[in-house]
């Protein structure tokens, strides 16, 4: 029985978790962190890691990005294992996500559905066959409360189009600003925010005469908890390391 603790567990993503894990056999929830101490379910929920009443085999982050030195500090200190799922991290956080992992297992990656990980792995497989004959634009939509844009998971997708065409393009945010054609060496990116979308994402690829589309959808926040949950698991029996979805993929 892994024993898990969640950071973010007043929040909505951690509430969905604490439901999911219920039904499960293979692993409980002993406690949570949260800045809102107030207890929703059957374990305690403390203001900081260090508070914790014991020792969890993995953490399970969905919180803030404000929380994370906190987080990785305790972590490290106790040799706990951590499922880095929170969005909105700067460049030098993710660094710092990344260092730690030669300290102990930590398992980081912007998207935590098993969908959107197969989405990135077709679009390689575009860029491949497509070269650069097509222009490629990225089209993400999120909920009207999301704060963060572009989404973690559109700049993921980016970033593993660009790696496979060899880094040589740039990234265009929206074109409000622009006024001159598009460039054949850019990824266009693009955000929308509305509604209850819970999480969209389409790569396009346009080239003459034709447009190829591949997209995600996510319809709950459950795809994103059932694979943070998978992730914990996985993570738990791991050596110290960076580990990401291909890594649970590859174990499956």
């Amino acid at each position: 029985m892994v024993k898990i603790a969640i950071t973010g567990a007043n929040g909505k993503m951690g509430r969905v978790i604490t439901g999911l894990v219920s039904q499960r056999t293979d692993c409980q929830i002993i406690a949570g962190i949260d800045i809102n101490t107030a207890q929703t379910a059957d374990f305690p929920v403390v203001k900081s890691p260090f508070d914790l009443p014991e020792k969890p085999d993995v953490i399970i982050d969905f919180s803030h990005p404000s929380a994370l030195d906190d987080l990785l500090s305790y972590c490290t200190m106790n040799g706990v294992p951590v499922v880095v799922a929170t969005t909105g991290y700067t460049e030098e956080q993710v660094a710092k996500i990344k260092k730690t992992g030669e300290q102990i297992p930590v398992f980081f990656t912007f998207n935590m559905s098993l969908g959107i990980n197969l989405l990135v792995e077709l679009g390689k497989r575009a860029v491949n066959v497509l070269g650069g004959q097509f222009d490629i634009e990225i089209v993400e939509k999120h909920h009207n409360l999301k704060k963060d844009a572009p989404s973690g998971t559109a700049i993921m997708i980016a970033e593993a189009l660009n790696n496979e065409l060899g880094n040589k393009y740039h990234y265009v945010y929206d074109r409000h600003s622009v006024r001159k054609p598009r460039e054949a060496d850019e990824i266009g990116i693009h955000s929308i925010r509305g509604g209850t979308i819970v999480g969209e994402h389409d790569i396009i690829f346009a080239g003459h005469d034709e447009v190829i589309t591949l997209s995600h959808s996510a319809a709950s926040k459950e795809v994103f908890a059932n694979g943070s949950i998978n992730a914990a698991i996985f993570l738990s029996k791991k050596d110290k390391g960076l580990y990401d979805m291909s890594d649970l993929l590859a174990d499956a």
